[in-house]
């Protein structure tokens, strides 16, 4: 599968073992612009998976209502842009339910999916990362996928959360990227980060589409010197990487982050959305307060820019394998 069909496959999986579970949003019933709905009206029954009017608020106010009545609401915000009208409703009332109401209100059974991350030509309304937003909504829970196996796995364990999760898909991965997704219901655990490849010297974090980036500036750090990166000194190019996906956003893995660059000493954080308050900057800050006596370098940032993701010069403004490679020389270097 791709990772648009895992979705689907995922969302089949919980409508089928949950009588409760409910699908909306605007065009899902027609299967979406991302088609990650396809077919699910008609196997369900339209009372079960049904448009709403376009309205990012009322999706998130009928969602949080819909699941303090017993039900499993997944609502579908179109693009993850666009989730900002409904921030109130998220932040104020779905992370703050079951706190203010000293536990006898419960809207945990909500999960927001919304397609998130640069697709290459979206410009400033529809390329943005937006996590960042939510670190300081404490109540809910942040997920964002960077694979099909993934993306199910997640996404069930994001849909029987007993939390809100917001659960942000790199759009431009849905038709790019293809594994052999079971076909049968599996979780995968939220709140923990997962090593990749393994190393000594650097550790570098990442989430969502960079990964694939970062997995090829690892290869260019390693390759011989008549390559694209010949401007690598040759005793770096021997270089062991730690390549860690965050996968949950908020709760971050403090634990596996910590230990990580306890053993290498050094920490690359490569993220799409700007530096300024974005979940690097939160993560460099507990990092270097863990680890201040362990560190042979200080954490770098490989980041968006602080501009609105431009259109036509989109491809400057996310981080990409050169970018990334320039911060593990920078760093190995130190």
């Amino acid at each position: 599968m791709n990772l648009y069909q895992a979705v689907r496959d995922a969302l089949s999986n919980a409508m089928m073992r949950d009588d409760t579970a409910v699908v909306f949003g605007e065009d899902v019933a027609f299967g979406g612009v991302f088609r990650c709905t396809m077919g699910l009206a008609e196997e369900f029954g339209r009372e079960r998976v049904f448009n709403t009017p376009l309205s990012e608020q009322g999706i998130a106010g009928f969602g949080i209502g819909l699941a303090s009545m017993g039900h499993t609401a997944i609502a579908e915000i179109q693009f993850a842009d666009y989730i900002f009208p409904a921030f109130d409703q998220i932040v104020n009332e779905a992370a703050k339910f079951r706190y203010r109401s000293g536990g006898q209100f419960n809207a945990g059974s909500l999960t927001i999916r919304c397609p998130s991350m640069a697709v290459g030509h979206g410009g400033h309304y529809h390329s943005q990362s937006p996590e960042g937003f939510f670190l300081a909504a404490a109540g809910i829970k942040v997920v964002i996928p960077r694979s099909p196996i993934q993306a199910k796995g997640l996404l069930l364990a994001s849909i029987r959360d007993p939390n809100p999760v917001i659960f942000m898909e790199p759009k431009i991965l849905y038709r790019s990227a293809v594994e052999q997704v079971p076909v049968d219901d599996y979780q995968l655990p939220i709140g923990r980060a997962e090593t990749l490849v393994s190393g000594s010297d650097v550790t570098l974090l990442s989430w969502g589409t960079p990964i694939y980036h970062c997995e090829t500036a690892m290869h260019m750090l390693n390759s011989p010197p008549e390559t694209l990166a010949r401007h690598v000194p040759e005793s770096l190019r021997s270089a062991k990487v730690e390549l860690v996906d965050l996968r949950t956003i908020l709760p971050w893995d403090v634990d596996a982050i910590v230990e990580s660059v306890t053993r290498t000493g050094r920490l690359v954080i490569v993220h799409e959305a700007g530096r300024t308050g974005g979940v690097g900057a939160e993560i460099s800050a507990e990092v270097q307060k863990r680890c201040f006596l362990k560190l042979d370098a200080p954490v770098k940032l490989v980041t968006g820019w602080d501009t609105p993701v431009p259109l036509a010069f989109e491809k400057f403004y996310t981080p990409d394998a050169l970018r990334v490679l320039d911060a593990l020389v920078e760093t190995l270097s130190y």
